[in-house]
């Protein structure tokens, strides 16, 4: 088979979706706000993004950055193991790790890069990975990296780790990684059980907290917090790119090992540092995150609650878990298509779900919401969701 051979299933897909935009292919034109953008010339209401309190924008978080581009440029030109690490770097793993009341924090270039990390750095071919069904892409590629064995456990099912770990020589050479909130679905981890059972397996526990940081949990700081397991957790590790407003990754640790994985960590050490505008925009947004958490989340599940009771009373079939990521439910991939061109043509962004993401008849509309959103906006969100899904035949037309 030839190098190209295997890319070649990928046009005729794109072709038999017919003319018009390509899902995984929509170009943003402008930004006009967190909750606005310009597609195909069109202002189109953002309903797709994880900017989950609308940081992006904030005047403080857009002033530390073009501070940090003014005095100290626009990249680091370098990893952190080489020329890379910045006095902005070790402050932003301080606030990390004052802000979870751990002693070790590390930052890493991208969230996706932050898993590979700690999975490979972590781990190697006499340990084993077990793995939630569900785990992001980054998760499945940093056991794979690791050379460890890689074993699946059933989503959400405490139950099968239980069985899947007593199927192992020896807990303590394993390592259990889930996430808070599962990005497609929009469910959460039974936590409390989950590390329950890894504690009796001796099994250390990974959560990515990725689009739990700052939603969940009296201080914002996930769904371990949320849970009250976060001193069962070993590692937890975030990304920048959702609450933070930003790109990057981080990872806190009670354990003191995890410092010497700046050493041993090829993914990190070899990947160049966060640009000084990205740290300072980071260090600011989370530093308004952790200041004004309480009014942040409590704008956000308003928007939550108001969209869920919109769609639920419009017909459409919403995921069961109440959080900023509202699946809509639509069925095979032509109607999942068909009404995701729809949306985008009356002027809201949503996310596309077909296969092998999920079930042939279950793809699904991924659409999230933002504190930044306000109560008109989501109302013109479910309007536009109602008037598509009953013109293509989705929920039932008006009585």
């Amino acid at each position: 088979m030839g190098l190209f051979d295997k890319l070649q299933p990928i046009p005729a897909r794109i072709a038999a979706i017919g003319d018009g935009p390509v899902p995984f292919d929509t170009m943003i034109e402008e930004i006009l706000s967190p909750t606005e953008v310009v597609i195909d010339g069109r202002r189109t209401l953002m309903c797709g993004s994880n900017n989950y309190f609308g940081l992006s924008f904030h005047p403080d978080v857009l002033a530390a950055a073009r501070d940090a581009i003014s005095h100290d440029g626009a990249g680091t030109t370098g990893s952190r193991a080489a020329n890379g690490t910045l006095a902005a770097h070790r402050d932003l793993e301080d606030a990390f790790a004052t802000a979870f009341s751990l002693p070790h924090a590390m930052v890493f270039s991208t969230g996706f890069q932050a898993n590979l990390a700690m999975l490979a750095g972590l781990c190697g071919p006499s340990d084993a990975i077990i793995v939630d069904l569900e785990s992001h892409a980054s998760i499945y590629d940093g056991a794979k990296l690791s050379g460890a064995q890689l074993f699946q456990f059933r989503h959400n099912n405490p139950a099968d780790l239980a069985k899947k770990l007593e199927r192992q020589p020896d807990g303590t050479n394993c390592l259990v990684v889930v996430e808070g909130l599962y990005s497609i679905s929009g469910d959460l981890a039974p936590l409390s059980e989950i590390a329950s059972v890894c504690r009796d397996a001796g099994a250390m526990l990974l959560v990515d907290e990725a689009h739990s940081f700052g939603v969940y949990g009296a201080r914002g700081l996930g769904y371990a917090e949320e849970s009250g397991v976060l001193d069962q957790v070993d590692f937890i590790v975030g990304t920048f790119s959702k609450a933070l407003a930003g790109i990057g990754g981080f990872c806190v640790s009670r354990h003191p090992e995890l410092k010497y994985l700046h050493f041993a960590a090829r993914p990190y050490v070899f990947t160049a540092s966060g640009s000084p505008a990205t740290i300072a925009g980071v260090r600011e947004a989370l530093r308004l995150l952790l200041r004004d958490n309480v009014a942040l989340k409590a704008r956000l599940w308003d928007n939550v609650q108001r969209v869920r009771a919109g769609l639920s009373a419009a017909g459409f079939t919403i995921g069961s878990t109440e959080s900023p990521i509202v699946p809509v439910v639509v069925g095979s991939p032509d109607r999942a298509i068909g009404m995701w061109r729809a949306l985008l043509e009356a002027g809201l962004y949503a996310n596309i779900v077909l296969p092998p993401a999920c079930r042939a008849d279950a793809c699904l509309l991924r659409t999230s919401y933002s504190a930044a959103h306000s109560h008109d906006e989501i109302d013109r969100a479910v309007s536009v969701f109602t008037h598509v899904g009953r013109a293509l035949g989705i929920i039932d037309a008006a009585p």
